[in-house]
């Protein structure tokens, strides 16, 4: 059984387009911002946050092309892991809930003269598809995050779960199945 691609709505096709122009640019915005926020001594370094904001943004990216359906779940996945790795860096709920409403005000902002240009209808279905996807991403990384806090009081005595350091390193590992199951999505899809 294969994947059923659905036609691209020129919407959603002209801002996956103008977010694809523009991911570098989005991706260190957003992490300079979240830097801008850490202590001097971050848990996770830089590079790790890039990687970690390069797939979200390429999911959403994803989200506006035609295997948008089949993608959900890796996105949903994506925010999990992403609050997963906030309560690893020591962030309160709201603030993870903030982070990912960064990449909202971001999209806003970067998108607006394409969303102008579109029709009415197509500019209310695009912006409410991407808003519904963010929405949907923010309730995965809370739960994600609140799963960390219940396994470290119950299964880890109250030890927080280390995020950085060599060897395995789950927040590494878990980015790199999240980037391998994104490729695979992109391979079939082109």
């Amino acid at each position: 059984m294969g994947l059923a691609a659905r036609p691209t709505n020129p919407a959603l096709a002209a801002v996956a387009r103008s977010l694809e122009a523009k991911r570098e640019i989005l991706i260190a915005q957003w992490a300079d911002w979240l830097m801008g926020r850490m202590s001097q001594d971050p848990i996770i370094d830089r590079p790790t946050i890039e990687r970690q904001l390069a797939l979200l943004l390429d999911i959403v990216i994803e989200l506006t092309g035609p295997l948008r359906r089949q993608i959900e779940e890796l996105w949903f996945d994506a925010c999990d892991a992403y609050g997963r790795t906030a309560a690893a860096r020591g962030l309160a709920a709201g603030e993870v809930v903030e982070e990912i409403q960064h990449l909202r005000e971001l999209l806003i902002h970067h998108l607006a003269d394409v969303i102008a240009a579109l029709p009415a209808r197509q500019l209310m279905a695009a912006v409410l598809r991407l808003n519904r996807a963010l929405d949907r991403g923010i309730a995965h990384a809370v739960v994600g995050y609140t799963d960390v806090l219940v396994e470290t009081l119950m299964e880890k005595g109250g030890v927080a779960l280390t995020a950085s350091g060599p060897g395995n390193n789950p927040v590494h590992q878990r980015l790199g199945l999240l980037e391998e199951e994104l490729n695979t999505f992109k391979q079939i899809h082109r």
